[in-house]
């Protein structure tokens, strides 16, 4: 009797109720939550009979990773809006499901390029949030002007961004993968063939085909490998950073007293009725 008790208050399980309790928090997320784990478990189930092992384990992770929001606000007892659940549900789909299993990185032009803009968007509105979850410690609380807080934020998600180009680069460069998307160019300019040596560059333009070793490669043109893709992805994840940035500002400006876009991603504490965690703990001793 005793060890059933215990079972039933081990942490793992009551890490589990409070899960449960914090999915059902909010109906619009929930419901999200609900057809994307449904599509990503035919997806998966889908994979395994085409004996797709690799697909089938980013159909794993995704499973994995969809819990994460929740499982975030349960253990750091914060509030993440619908909207900023929703969009990291939907971002976390469209990246593995979609970009990774359905190929959508090479079938839909532009595919990457939207999801590095959001990112951008949503790893500044991280970066706003931490700064205000931790001004809002008694202990450390200290006046923090708009520009100081857009200005964090923007360097958060161009940091992040920056990571993971180098996470990028290392698998492309060691375990020979393509992360870093090639691309198609005409016109090369380089003082590598200015035999003077002296830092001449030389222009070679107007490129139709490119051969290797004696055959040639039928892409139309020369093949950069990587450097354009990452300076792209840099510069999208910039103007993600931007955007949220600026109403950010204007957000801290009016110290939230006005609607700005920027509230419906910006995390906050638990409310104590919402603490599920915590809920159940006391429920449980008592």
């Amino acid at each position: 009797m005793n060890h059933k008790k215990e079972k039933q208050n081990s942490p793992r399980k009551i890490l589990h109720q409070a899960l449960q309790m914090e999915l059902r928090e909010h109906r619009s997320s929930f419901l999200v939550f609900q057809l994307l784990r449904f599509l990503v478990i035919f997806s998966l189930v889908r994979q395994i009979m085409l004996g797709s092992y690799e697909s089938a384990f980013f159909c794993g992770l995704t499973l994995l990773l969809l819990y994460i929001p929740s499982w975030l606000q349960v253990k750091l007892r914060i509030e993440l809006p619908p909207a900023l659940e929703i969009t990291i549900l939907c971002f976390i789909f469209a990246a593995e499901i979609l970009g990774e299993v359905n190929a959508f990185y090479v079938k839909i032009p532009g595919w990457d390029t939207m999801l590095h803009t959001i990112n951008g968007f949503l790893a500044a509105a991280v970066g706003f949030s931490l700064v205000m979850l931790l001004n809002d410690n008694e202990r450390l609380t200290f006046s923090l002007s708009p520009f100081f807080l857009a200005l964090t934020a923007f360097c958060f998600s161009m940091t992040i961004g920056v990571l993971w180009e180098f996470f990028e680069f290392s698998m492309d460069y060691f375990l020979h993968f393509d992360m870093q998307k090639d691309t198609v160019i005409r016109n090369l300019y380089t003082v590598s063939l200015d035999e003077s040596l002296s830092n001449k560059v030389i222009a070679i333009e107007g490129i139709h085909d490119v051969s290797v070793n004696g055959q040639s490669l039928g892409l139309g043109g020369y093949l950069d490998i990587g450097i354009i893709d990452t300076m792209k992805d840099l510069f999208v994840n910039f103007i993600g950073a931007v955007v949220f940035s600026t109403t950010g500002y204007f957000y801290a400006k009016n110290k939230g007293r006005k609607k700005s876009a920027a509230q419906n991603f910006v995390p906050s504490k638990k409310a104590e009725d919402a603490d599920f965690l915590k809920q159940i703990q006391e429920e449980k001793t008592e």
